[in-house]
């Protein structure tokens, strides 16, 4: 009871210690700019703390022909808790992020993983230190520098979920040291970001001696977005002038132990995967367009144990595309085309895939409160002309967080 006290009283007293001076002047202990945060008194330690939930309600048709159900998703996709601040001193900051929705947790029960069998719940736990304006760095488990649409949180979607190029091929999260320098000229700016990493993924029981190594690099020729608009859908801040950022990049997974290198399930057999990565995005007064090509090279694709049972890993190449336009009260039209062509060494085991998606959105208060609505049409087609999969697709979403 002594706890549910202090806290009931915490959180009545942060209307008042918001708009308070610390005696020395420094900003105020409590903040409400990006969630709920606390300073202390000496300035030596912080923390905010954020939720953000996505409730979703999608339907999926039989087939191009039979709009009759085939299957209905109704679930919290999403639920998530985030705490950042710095410790010690400004320059030496933290970011935790859970996740709690059994879909949220990259869970599977098919098999027993040697890997990873656990519901994921620690998305991020990532220490980084930033010496000055140029450089920093990180070490701990978050997302690597991969393609954009996976680096964009899945809260500053355009769309109810990202492409299905960026599920079949990112790279995702894993642990161990990046680095980022930033530096320009006049308004051209540039990034170069790295990461060596295990290449297991993120909450392995444990790695073996082969590493991933990741780089990529970011160009901004017209100057920087307003606000960080690079690393958010849709041109919400409607760019007064136009704002490009160009990118590659590539991974190389060394003796991967997964079909996705970080992600997937078990493969039967060590194999080395590359990746390759380039996107480019443009900005200007409500309209934004987005490009992604991604790639995926493996030594030994398809992997086999000693009952003859074979798992492969997703070798080909995707392309995504969105364009989207903001309207002055808030709401947004939104169109993606993506597709998937896989190599011919996977194509007994893989499709092609295409989507067409059409979607909008009302932004309520930016990204943190909005209202999304997406129909779609999906079709797999077997490289042999047998069971072709056509369908439908319509959803409803809400994002609410701070």
């Amino acid at each position: 009871m002594k706890i549910y006290t202090l806290l009931l009283a915490l959180l009545l007293a942060c209307p008042f210690a918001a708009s308070a001076q610390t005696p020395d002047g420094n900003p105020p202990l409590f903040n409400f700019k990006r969630g709920v945060g606390i300073v202390t008194p000496d300035s030596s330690f912080s923390v905010n703390m954020r939720f953000r939930m996505q409730n979703r309600a999608m339907y999926n048709s039989i087939s191009e022909d039979d709009f009759g159900v085939s299957e209905y998703e109704m679930r919290v996709r999403r639920l998530r808790l985030r705490f950042e601040g710095f410790m010690y001193s400004p320059k030496l900051t933290y970011n935790i992020q859970l996740s709690f929705s059994r879909g949220d947790m990259d869970w599977s029960m098919r098999d027993q993983s040697n890997i990873n069998n656990s519901p994921n719940v620690v998305r991020d736990a990532v220490v980084y230190y930033k010496p000055n304006d140029r450089w920093q760095f990180g070490f701990g488990q978050t997302k690597l520098p991969g393609n954009r649409q996976r680096v964009v949180s899945s809260g500053e979607q355009q769309f109810i979920d990202r492409s299905i190029v960026n599920v079949g091929f990112n790279i995702d999260r894993d642990f161990g040291f990046q680095a980022v320098y930033n530096n320009g000229i006049g308004n051209f700016h540039y990034l170069i970001k790295g990461a060596l990493t295990s290449g297991e993924g993120r909450n392995v029981f444990s790695t073996d001696k082969g590493l991933a190594y990741t780089g990529r690099l970011e160009i901004l020729p017209l100057g920087k977005f307003t606000n960080g608009g690079d690393y958010f859908e849709g041109d919400l801040e409607r760019e007064p002038t136009p704002k490009l950022s160009l990118a590659g990049g590539m991974s190389h997974n060394e003796d991967a132990r997964r079909t996705g290198g970080q992600v997937g399930r078990d493969l039967y057999d060590k194999t080395d995967i590359q990746s390759y990565i380039f996107d480019g995005l443009l900005k200007y007064r409500g309209v934004a367009l987005y490009a992604e090509y991604m790639a995926r090279e493996a030594d030994n694709p398809i992997t086999m144990n000693a009952a003859g049972e074979r798992r492969h890993v997703l070798t080909g190449h995707g392309q995504n595309y969105q364009l989207s336009y903001i309207f002055p009260n808030n709401v947004e039209l939104a169109g993606r085309y993506s597709r998937i062509t896989p190599n011919s060494e996977v194509r007994s085991f893989e499709n092609t895939e295409e989507a067409f998606l059409l979607g909008t959105t009302k932004y309520l208060r930016a990204h943190r409160l909005k209202l999304q609505a997406n129909v779609g049409y999906h079709s797999q087609n077997p490289f042999m002309p047998v069971n072709n999969d056509y369908h439908w697709t319509a959803g409803v979403q809400i994002e609410l967080g701070i």
